[in-house]
């Protein structure tokens, strides 16, 4: 009567373990898209895969992408998403500019120290997100329309405090994040790293990461094991405000200005990287790492197409191609994955 149960529970263990030594193959799913995209590369320009174009080119562009990805990557496992990041990403760093600034170039006349106005700037960062996050989690007002007012609201006051112009000749303090290169690496592929690094092992490692995808799956649920979802949904919010705040200070720097259209259509390159990295629209699905192939993946893409002269609006294209494709093939491999489960039970 003891044989028995010694010899199941190995084979049941073995079972029950198989899937999570191959869970983090999912993460990765992109790789040989992303190697048949660099094989490309490398043959339809010579320029493409060199340490140059790869390192300052690739990285370096996706570095701010990759950053708003991350805050509506986190934001879109929660079950929700937030289309105001991209004018978060303009507003941010003209708000902080116009406040450093001369009336006579443009800015509002106050010549606030630099790092106040940065300060103050992440300061803005957070009411926006709390706003975003009082407004859909204590009023239930609907996440979709909430964050295009907000994107709307934020793009008129970008182009209101900038007059339609571009602000230019920045203090030395905006531009350090473009122009700083630690072991001879820009520091914007540095931030790009740590960061995803750290937001992968905050979502799989620790107990507010568990949560978030606990809310993301079913948010009365969660509400029911004593999550404080209304709560969470307002940090998220803040957090990816914060972020995208962040990541527009990286672009002000790398460009050495803020435009009056800084950060426009950003969002919808953000949901394809999302998208085609295994982020789920629905919640409570998806991985950081997942979401940084989709970064490099779109990043490379875009390189490929902008070497070989391909006109922008045809990237934009390919883009929508994109993500239509990587959620037709979300929906066809979820449905197969049932139809598999329910034949085998």
């Amino acid at each position: 009567m003891t044989v028995a149960p010694t010899d199941i529970s190995p084979g049941v263990s073995a079972a029950s373990e198989h899937p999570r030594r191959l869970a983090w193959l999912k993460e990765l799913v992109l790789l040989p898209v992303i190697v048949l995209v660099l094989i490309l590369g490398a043959l339809l320009t010579p320029n493409f895969l060199t340490v140059n174009n790869l390192l300052n080119n690739v990285l370096v562009v996706s570095a701010v992408l990759g950053m708003v990805v991350i805050a509506e990557s986190l934001i879109l496992i929660s079950g929700y998403f937030d289309l105001s990041l991209e004018s978060v990403v303009g507003l941010a760093p003209a708000f902080a500019v116009w406040l450093v600034l001369p009336a006579v170039s443009g800015g509002l006349g106050l010549e606030l120290p630099p790092l106040l106005a940065i300060l103050l700037m992440f300061v803005l960062s957070v009411g926006v997100g709390l706003l975003n996050g009082f407004l859909i989690s204590r009023l239930g007002l609907n996440a979709f329309i909430v964050t295009l007012a907000m994107l709307i609201l934020l793009r008129g006051l970008v182009l209101g405090i900038s007059g339609g112009r571009t602000f230019s000749g920045l203090p030395a303090e905006f531009l350090w994040l473009g122009s700083t290169y630690p072991l001879g690496i820009p520091v914007q592929v540095w931030i790009l790293v740590i960061a995803f690094a750290i937001a992968a092992i905050f979502m799989r490692r620790h107990p507010v990461g568990r949560k978030i995808y606990a809310m993301g799956g079913n948010e009365d649920a969660a509400q029911a094991a004593g999550i404080n979802t209304k709560r969470l949904t307002v940090g998220l919010f803040v957090a990816g405000a914060l972020i995208a705040g962040f990541a527009g200070l990286m672009l002000t720097s790398r460009i050495a200005s803020v435009t009056a259209s800084q950060g426009d259509g950003m969002i919808f390159t953000v949901f394809a990287a999302a998208v085609i990295g295994g982020i789920s629209l629905n919640g409570g699905k998806g991985s950081m790492v997942g979401a940084l192939t989709g970064v490099l993946l779109l990043g490379l893409i875009q390189n490929v197409l902008t070497l070989t002269n391909v006109p922008s609006f045809w990237i934009d294209a390919i883009y929508g191609l994109i993500i239509l494709a990587a959620l037709t093939f979300g929906v066809v491999s979820g449905r197969l994955r049932g139809a598999f489960r329910l034949g085998n039970g």
